[in-house]
This record gives C-alpha cells, sequence and structure tokens, in this order.
C-alpha cells in the first residue's frame, strides 16, 4: 500500500477527504480519531498535521502528501508537486500599521523587524528584493505583534484580509499566492510499481476537479440555428446533435459547459428559441 498524509484537522482536512471520497477512494478507519485509515485497496491515509507533511513525503514515511503550497515553500523541503487541488486558497502577505507611509517593500527601512511564521520564506523574499531585515519568528497570531512592539510588520496569511483590517493593518505585498497541493516523494514517483497507482490517483482526483467546474446541458434547439447553437456551446469539441423521434423541425444538443457561465449560456439559448433545458453536475471529466 502506498502511504497518503493527510492533514489531521480543520478545513483543509474536511476538504481534502471530501475530494477522495468524490474520486472513489472512501476513507474507512476503525475509530473516529484513528491516525491510521484506508483509503481504497491502494492507499493508506495517515493523519498529520499540515505543517509537518511535506516533511513525511520528504523523508519517504509517507509516498504522497496533501498540504498547502505555502507549506511546502517554507519547509523547503525537496518533493514533487503533482496537481494543484484548488481549495484552501490563500495568500502570504507583506502588512503593516494602517498609518504607515510605506507602500511597498522597497520602502521599508533597513533593519526593519518582521514577525511571521513562514520565516524562510520571508527571508528568501527580501533577499530577493536586496533588503536586509530583521525576520522574528512567531508560532501564530503575527497580527498582533506591531501593537506589542515585537515588530514594525509582519508576514501572514491572508484568505479575505479581514483580520488585518480589524488589527489596524494594511496589506502591502503578496510573497505568494497558496492552495491545497497534491505533493509526492520523487524516489515514489520513478518508482516501477508506485509510480503508475501514483498516475491513477492523480488523473482520478483531476477528473473529480475539472468536473466541479463545469456542468453537463441538454436542450432541444431548431434544427436551423444549428450555427448559433455551436457558438453558444461549443463544448469540450463542439457540442453532441441528437435526432428526437418525430422531432421535425427539433434537434437534441448535449454539451459540457462552464459552470460560471450557465446563466448566460441559458440566456442565450432561450432567444434562438430553445427549449427543455436541463442543467446537471458532473461527478468526473476526464478529456
Amino acid at each position: 500500500m502506498l502511504r497518503v498524509a493527510l492533514p489531521n484537522k480543520g478545513r483543509l482536512a474536511e476538504q481534502t477527504v471530501t475530494l477522495f471520497e468524490k474520486a472513489g477512494l472512501r476513507v474507512e478507519s476503525r475509530a473516529e480519531r484513528a491516525l491510521v485509515a484506508t483509503l481504497g485497496s491502494d492507499f493508506q491515509a495517515i493523519f498529520v498535521r499540515a505543517q509537518d507533511i511535506p516533511e513525511f513525503v520528504a523523508d519517504g514515511a509517507a509516498d504522497l502528501g496533501v498540504t498547502g503550497a505555502d507549506l511546502v515553500a517554507e519547509s523547503g523541503h525537496p518533493v514533487r508537486e503533482l496537481l494543484d487541488l484548488q481549495f484552501g486558497r490563500c495568500r502570504l502577505s507583506l502588512a503593516v500599521r494602517e498609518e504607515s507611509s510605506a507602500r511597498e517593500a522597497g520602502d521599508l527601512e533597513p533593519g526593519t523587524r518582521v514577525a511571521t511564521s513562514f520565516p524562510r520564506v520571508t527571508e528568501g523574499y527580501f533577499r530577493e528584493l536586496g533588503l536586509e531585515m530583521r525576520v522574528a519568528p512567531v508560532s501564530g497570531s503575527a497580527e498582533i505583534a506591531p501593537h506589542l512592539g515585537v515588530a514594525d510588520v509582519i508576514v501572514d496569511l491572508v484568505s479575505t484580509g479581514s483580520t488585518l483590517r480589524v488589527n489596524g493593518l494594511r496589506e502591502m505585498a503578496t510573497i505568494l499566492e497558496s492552495t491545497a497541493r497534491l505533493i509526492a516523494n520523487g524516489r515514489a514517483v520513478d518508482d516501477s510499481v508506485k509510480g503508475p497507482l501514483i498516475q491513477e490517483l492523480v488523473v482520478a482526483l483531476e477528473s473529480v476537479i475539472r468536473a466541479a467546474a463545469k456542468r453537463y446541458l441538454m436542450a432541444n434547439v431548431p434544427r436551423d440555428r444549428l450555427e448559433e447553437v455551436k457558438e453558444i456551446i461549443p463544448g469540450l469539441s463542439g457540442p453532441t446533435i441528437v435526432e428526437i423521434q418525430n422531432g421535425g423541425r427539433w434537434v437534441a444538443a448535449h454539451a459540457v459547459v462552464d459552470a460560471d457561465r450557465i446563466y448566460q449560456t441559458i440566456t442565450r439559448l432561450k432567444s434562438i428559441g430553445a427549449e427543455g433545458i436541463l442543467v446537471t453536475p458532473i461527478e468526473r471529466l476526464t478529456p
């Protein structure tokens, strides 16, 4: 069995388990708080802290892992990124007091104290800018540091920015964008036995991720408006046109369309006389 290190708590853990289950890999354990569970017939899940997952994977204790891109970058461990899972979206940002006159990183004075729980990434960021800063590692709640005199600015994870605003801080620069990633041990990927299993997992997860952004649309459309139909719903490789028994001037058009364009797509189809429009979710989608 291949070992997959998964986050053991929080929203990231919930979304990861949901994704794996949609891909057909149901988490099955003997106890609610078990540290180990089976994932289908070929994989075993081990539940650990998200920040420890890059090390588990790099050391070979796990063949695969799911964690944030920010944690992978901070760890500095040599792992292979296989797939952007497209959830857990956030950004690592540089923030200053609201009243600060600094508008960009280059405006900060050399030697400025920076509080962060991402010292490696922070030091690398300022090094690339040619700025010498004093980085003060903290384990959490970096936003309070400027008020306590621990630091002048902070580098912290931001989702909406509301926590910064509440604490009188202003975002000045984004250091990196982060989402959950599927990472792997390079030796496992190159292994003749483990490699194909890993690729199968990637394809399964990717099919679920791709499907989430799409919908399957069916509609009865006038036969003499097919050229317009093709323009409105191009699908993956053009709409599928199906003859309707005794349909006369009507045919059925089927296509995969973007979920965020459904409203506009239906409106355009109605404008050319389409009827019986049906939209359904897609569980998996593999081109």
